[in-house]
């Protein structure tokens, strides 16, 4: 993923690209900004199923 900040000029979302020591700042336009919020919703669901299932593993270790 890429990084986003607040852009220091106009205070919006931006996208920060680094290319020969100068930094840029790119908007993000609504419907980009829908997509990475998708996109991080997606992770966490991955990463919260994940962690019911270590759960459910260590309460039946524990059981034993």
């Amino acid at each position: 993923m890429s990084t986003v900040a607040n852009c220091p000029t106009c205070g919006g979302k931006s996208v920060i690209k680094e290319a020969n020591g100068q930094t840029t700042y790119v908007a993000l336009q609504d419907d980009e900004l829908i997509k990475k919020v998708g996109q991080l919703k997606k992770a966490m669901q991955k990463f919260k199923a994940k962690a019911e299932a270590l759960e459910q593993e260590l309460d039946t270790l524990r059981i034993q």
